[in-house]
């Protein structure tokens, strides 16, 4: 590092050390790609928390689920989680019934492992890229930290020709040095508000898949016990 009097921004990092340099262009990448991410979540849970209530207000409004289910399959508009694990399940219903020596019991087993497959693969679409904000809301602080650390250890090493050091040759290098830190704290403190808030999201549309399951299970165990 370089022991310089420039203390703007974009001279701190100018003069920064290759090393220092080098950490701080993977952070700002860091923090770009999650915030790319912030966004397309964002967007995606929005989303899926419409789908899910616009399906629960169609499903309890009908009785019919043929009607439903047709309407599910029929590819004429967008699907969300809640009616996908509606339609594996229903399909799996209406396949084990119609074959012959096939009880309650296990049309009904059939039907949840259909439904649970289902919800397991619609889990894993609305989970996905919340470990990456994870990530980089735990390890961001450190790197920047080294970044630091190295920075100053090289301050202190052109230092080492000064006969006499004062603030004015220590705290320039410093400054660069701390720059690190900060662009680690500023890729890693929206990454951990996002993960937290998504999560959170996540866990609540995943209760409504397990409520949902459990209550399409009765409605069709009653169904099937009429039949």
């Amino acid at each position: 590092m370089q022991i310089t009097s420039d203390l703007s921004f974009v001279g701190m990092i100018t003069h920064a050390s290759v090393v220092v340099q080098a950490i701080l262009a993977l952070l700002m990448l860091v923090s770009l790609l999650s915030w790319w991410h912030i966004f397309m979540k964002m967007f995606s849970i929005r989303e899926a928390n419409k789908q899910t209530e616009k399906f629960e207000r169609d499903f309890w409004s009908s009785s019919d689920l043929n009607a439903i289910y047709q309407n599910a399959t029929s590819g004429r508009h967008g699907t969300g989680s809640m009616e996908r694990i509606f339609e594996s399940g229903f399909r799996e219903f209406l396949k084990l019934r119609r074959q012959p020596g096939m009880d309650n019991v296990a049309v009904m087993e059939g039907t949840r492992r259909a439904m649970r497959a289902t919800y397991q693969r619609e889990m894993d679409g609305l989970e996905a890229h919340l470990s990456f904000l994870a990530t980089v809301g735990s390890v961001s602080p450190y790197v920047g930290l080294f970044g630091t650390v190295w920075g100053i250890m090289n301050a202190f090493r052109g230092l080492a020709n000064v006969a006499q050091a004062t603030l004015a040759h220590v705290a320039p290098g410093i400054a660069e040095a701390l720059v690190a830190t900060a662009i680690g704290l500023f890729a890693a403190i929206p990454a951990v508000v996002a993960y937290n808030r998504y999560s959170h999201e996540v866990d609540r549309l995943a209760t409504r898949f397990d409520s949902f399951m459990e209550e399409l299970s009765n409605v069709l165990q009653r169904q099937a016990g009429r039949a």
